[in-house]
């Protein structure tokens, strides 16, 4: 794809960037470890550096997370740009129907296609991130995708439990893209079943319209008190009505590395997915059920 661009770019532009790249990489097709795509066509949002959105999260997340403005410092210190002249792109990958299906017929593992995308498919959004990232540096344009930075790592919220200096997930609330459900997963117009990246650019581009009044309004037990159906899912009752156990999840997603290895020969842990599949949330914004 031809990423030379002489105008200004645009939230068209920018869209564009991503959806190619995921159409267009044999990453995400030919050269994928099972010869096929791993992520359907992603949907990109927008939100602005001077959000306050960001700040919110900060007092709510810890001291620790970043806005917008805080990360581009880091990276370009001899920089000082003002919060509204800073735009973060963000975008979710969808998982395929043939992932989502073969997941949602699991009880206690991830499904090999599941584990496949979790490894390589997170690998091919780090090489998506670098790609927005260059092809705006090659318009002159200063980026940096916040997951990528050295100064990025780990930290704990004295709130939350396990947390870091940036989330894809809230940056794309942040764009418009979705809210949060019960297990905490990310319901998006594409469900929860997906992946999420950002990129953190020195440009203005007009906000996506975030369609929602609240940070849980798609989840319906947050909204209507019902479904629940991600706490039936979880093999090891990490979910209830109270939220999502971090610790129990954590144990678990640690426990099965041995699994993963010796059934699909990938070295990882972190991988599971059954709540995000298999629900009413999966692939779409669910609706309560009309009594």
């Amino acid at each position: 794809m031809d990423t030379k661009h002489s105008e200004k770019p645009s939230a068209e532009w920018l869209t564009g960037v991503i959806t190619n790249f995921v159409a267009a990489s044999p990453l995400n097709g030919v050269d994928a470890p099972l010869g096929e795509k791993m992520w359907d066509v992603p949907l990109v949002g927008f939100s602005r550096g001077d959000d306050p959105v960001y700040q919110e999260y900060k007092s709510h997340i810890g001291s620790f997370f970043w806005t917008p403005q805080e990360i581009f410092q880091l990276t370009f210190p001899d920089l000082e740009p003002a919060p509204q002249d800073l735009t973060v792109i963000s975008w979710i990958l969808p998982q395929t129907r043939a992932t989502k299906d073969e997941n949602a017929a699991q009880k206690v593992y991830p499904s090999r296609r599941w584990v496949i995308t979790r490894d390589s498919g997170e690998k091919f959004n780090v090489t998506l991130r670098r790609h927005v990232v260059e092809t705006l540096m090659q318009t002159g344009i200063l980026a940096v995708a916040p997951l990528l930075s050295p100064h990025w790592s780990r930290q704990t919220s004295l709130l939350y439990g396990f947390a870091s200096n940036w989330s894809e997930r809230h940056a794309a609330h942040a764009g418009g893209l979705g809210t949060f459900g019960l297990c905490d997963g990310l319901i998006t117009p594409l469900g929860k079943a997906v992946r999420a990246g950002s990129v953190v650019a020195k440009l203005t581009i007009p906000a996506t319209p975030r369609p929602y009044q609240n940070h849980q309004e798609y989840c319906l037990f947050y909204s209507h008190g019902t479904c629940q159906e991600c706490v039936q899912r979880c093999p090891v009752k990490a979910l209830s009505s109270s939220g999502h156990d971090k610790d129990r999840c954590n144990q678990y997603l640690r426990s099965i590395r041995k699994y993963i290895l010796k059934n699909y020969s990938i070295d990882m842990n972190g991988c599971c997915g059954l709540c995000q599949v298999g629900v009413p949330c999966e692939s779409q914004i669910p609706r309560a059920k009309l009594e």
